[in-house]
């Protein structure tokens, strides 16, 4: 295989998973995450680490990714795919959240992306072929009580991706969008925090988080949603989108064809959230 990907956020998780599927499989897998250290183990994980470049370096360092990008091809001469798997979470109800931090949030699950594949289209269109693939999420689809910043950032990141989607394609660049419900990970451990004693929305909440660690729970772990990520990755012509389960289509199906009443009703059933 000689392949060339290149992933964002290759040190924890399932961005970590699909490198080692990669490696595995044979492609030479280009990457940077700001975890320094993760890389260095995910190396040592790896059956063919010299194939591989793994630096340390933010998503917000605009100059870094296009120095990156620069020596990825140098160095391997073109990128097949680009997986866009950086992303934070944001959680809180939006009365109390810090304006400040929602901003970080969207800079990196958002511009990020968007610097990452911006640096690989040129090389992509003079090639006339190669793949852009977004990681986002069911709440890029449906808005999520408690997730307004993060929603937020999912439906701009579908959103350019959509757009930019037509200006591309000609030159024979494809586009895929990945939207998993939730995948057994810290991802939300990280994230989910009460509001204060006090707080108006504090018992929503609890029953909030409550119910998305029973749903993580039954979720699938990073090794089968990575698999699944693989798929899109080596697919000649990927479906632009990809969900995980039946259960996350038919959530979609029907936030886009039932009554928006009807929709919300079962949205705050589902999360156990109704007022009482």
């Amino acid at each position: 295989m000689d392949g060339v990907v290149v992933i964002t956020g290759p040190a924890q998780g399932m961005g970590r998973e699909v490198a080692k599927i990669l490696d595995q499989k044979g492609y030479a897998v280009a990457g940077f995450d700001v975890d320094g250290e993760g890389l260095e183990s995910l190396k040592g994980e790896m059956r063919q680490p010299e194939r591989h470049h793994l630096v340390t370096m933010d998503i917000t360092d605009r100059q870094g990714i296009k120095a990156f990008s620069r020596d990825v091809l140098e160095r391997y001469g073109k990128v097949d795919t680009v997986l866009s798997n950086v992303g934070i979470g944001f959680f809180g109800p939006f009365e109390e959240i810090d304006l400040e931090a929602a901003l970080k949030c969207l800079e990196i699950n958002v511009i990020g992306a968007a610097a990452v594949f911006q640096a690989f289209i040129p090389s992509m269109r003079e090639r006339g072929r190669g793949k852009l693939v977004a990681m986002s999420s069911l709440v890029g689809q449906i808005p999520f009580p408690f997730e307004s910043v993060y929603t937020a950032s999912k439906f701009a990141l579908e959103g350019l991706i959509l757009a930019f989607r037509y200006e591309v394609e000609p030159f024979g660049i494809r586009t895929a969008i990945i939207e998993p419900a939730q995948v057994s990970t810290g991802f939300a451990a990280k994230i989910h925090k009460l509001p204060p004693e006090g707080s108006p929305y504090r018992e929503r909440v609890k029953r909030f988080i409550d119910r998305d660690n029973e749903l993580i729970r039954t979720a699938p772990d990073p090794v089968q949603a990575a698999r699944m990520v693989v798929k899109v990755v080596e697919a000649e012509k990927p479906p632009l989108f990809t969900r995980f389960s039946f259960r996350d289509s038919f959530f979609i199906t029907i936030n886009k064809w039932l009554p928006t009443r009807v929709r919300d009703a079962i949205l705050v059933d589902f999360m156990r959230i109704k007022e009482r």
